[in-house]
């Protein structure tokens, strides 16, 4: 499972602070969640307000 912001996201930065290992980053004005990182925890996808985190 892998966890992708999508286009929805309104950069509020909630995901960023919930992120216990640092996964998400902010790039070029978006926020991406690096891959490598990302522990698969899930805690970004309860904390975004607007539900902008999608599993794929």
């Amino acid at each position: 499972m892998v966890y992708k912001i999508t286009d929805e996201c309104v950069q509020c930065g909630t995901c960023v602070d919930a992120c216990p290992v640092g996964a998400i980053k902010e790039e070029n004005g978006n926020f991406l969640i690096d891959q490598n990182e990302c522990t698969k925890c899930g805690t970004c996808v309860n904390e975004c307000p607007i539900e902008a985190i999608s599993e794929e």
